[in-house]
C-alpha cells in the first residue's frame, strides 16, 4: 500500500523558558505580552536580572526609568538591578 501526501499543514507554537508564569510589574503572562505592545514575541522579550526575577523587557526599563539611577532595584527582591548576560 502507498500512501500519497496531498496536502500538509505545518502548526508551531512557542513558549517562553521562565521561573514565573506571569510579569511581576504589570502581571500579564509571560506568553502573551506587556501592556505596551499589541504582539508577543521579538518586539516584547523577556530579561532576567541577576537575582533571577525576569520581566518584559519594556516594563522593567519602565520600572528602573522609575527610580534614582543610583537606587534602582529588582521590584521583587529589592535587590540591586543588573541585567543578566548569559
Amino acid at each position: 500500500m502507498k500512501v500519497t501526501i496531498q496536502k500538509w499543514i505545518g502548526v508551531a507554537s512557542w513558549k517562553w523558558q521562565v521561573n514565573d508564569d506571569n510579569c511581576g510589574i504589570c502581571r500579564m503572562p509571560f506568553d502573551s505580552c506587556c501592556p505596551e505592545c499589541k504582539l508577543p514575541g521579538d518586539d516584547c522579550t523577556i530579561v532576567w536580572g541577576e537575582c533571577s526575577h525576569c520581566f518584559h523587557v519594556h516594563c522593567i526599563l519602565k520600572w528602573l526609568q522609575s527610580q534614582n539611577y543610583q537606587d534602582q532595584t529588582c521590584p521583587m527582591c529589592r535587590q540591586s538591578w543588573k541585567f543578566k548576560t548569559h
